[in-house]
């Protein structure tokens, strides 16, 4: 029995729940897909769906049975492209997931430095959210993916933790921009622009609790993940924002007294890496350090006397 094909025929018949309408999306006739089932529930020694002339349901044990079976399917095409690519001469591709923020210079350093360690490997990037590429990750459509902390996620592993202290950026006649450095508490009252929790759930709450902590409750909290619409309220004044130093016109950047906000950031993969992952995520530290403004987690921020060029905005 061909255990991967009968595994895409269960899949079929659980998103349909209907054996004639599986069937024919399958481009089959029902009575061939019936059995097909009936066999894998005999190769499997369990029942998959319960049957009755008005319904299909799944069975416990066809429940458990569905993200294992579409791993093993996705796994098994994944091999099979990967061969394919081989077998025409293709390059070898890494699959990456990569913040959307990520910033014009640091994404360009990423791409080179790659190219440079492994011109033989096709890298193809993705922007997303960390709650994307965690998705994306466990189901196999990621090779690795740049995730910010704190992730709520079994299964993946990490590389090394990175960390980076933003500051606040205001506009040019705030008159907080009068000081050196501006503690939380200073912005009390105001506006804050910040990326959608729905793309990095951890690091939003965790953001907003520092901001608790350290005195700063938003009257309103904006969100969004477009960096000229967030420049945009900052410049008008309607709102602040945390990140890196912005180079625009009419936008001041200030350090946070105390380095009160701690933004994380690791490489991730789901199964043991592999050497393009491996390759990855050297190549992605290094570019983190040297042009995000980043160190490893655990050593002090060096002093901020002359802010870096903008390297990223929202995160």
């Amino acid at each position: 029995m061909d255990l991967v094909r009968h595994l895409g025929y269960f899949l079929v018949v659980t998103e349909e729940l209907h054996f004639g309408n599986a069937a024919a999306r399958l481009g089959m006739a029902q009575p061939p897909l019936s059995q097909r089932i009936r066999r894998l529930e005999e190769e499997l020694g369990v029942r998959l769906f319960e049957r009755s002339s008005r319904r299909v349901a799944l069975t416990e044990a066809g429940r458990l049975l569905v993200p294992e079976a579409r791993e093993i399917v996705a796994r098994v095409e994944r091999m099979r492209d990967l061969m394919s690519d081989l077998a025409r001469g293709d390059a070898a591709v890494v699959r990456a997931g990569v913040p959307a923020d990520l910033g014009a210079a640091v994404l360009a350093a990423l791409i080179a430095g790659f190219r440079d360690r492994r011109p033989d490997v096709r890298l193809s990037l993705t922007e997303m959210g960390t709650a994307a590429q965690v998705a994306a990750l466990l189901e196999g459509r990621l090779d690795v993916g740049l995730l910010r902390h704190p992730v709520a996620a079994n299964g993946l592993a990490y590389g090394p933790v990175l960390v980076r202290h933003p500051g606040v950026l205001l506009a040019e006649g705030d008159e907080l921009t009068e000081w050196a450095t501006v503690h939380l508490g200073d912005l009390a009252g105001r506006d804050l622009v910040l990326f959608p929790r729905d793309a990095e759930p951890g690091l939003y709450d965790d953001t907003l609790a520092s901001c608790r902590r350290g005195g700063f409750v938003p009257a309103e909290i904006i969100c969004t993940d477009r960096v000229e619409f967030a420049l945009g309220l900052v410049l008008s004044g309607t709102a602040v924002a945390f990140g890196a130093p912005a180079e625009v016109p009419g936008v001041v950047w200030r350090p946070l007294a105390g380095t009160p906000l701690a933004w994380r950031c690791s490489p991730a993969w789901r199964t043991e890496p592999g050497p393009y992952v491996r390759d990855f995520t050297a190549v992605a530290v290094q570019v983190l350090k040297e042009n995000a403004g980043m160190v490893d987690e655990g050593v002090p921020p060096a002093p901020r006397v002359a802010p870096r060029p903008a390297t990223g905005f929202l995160a």
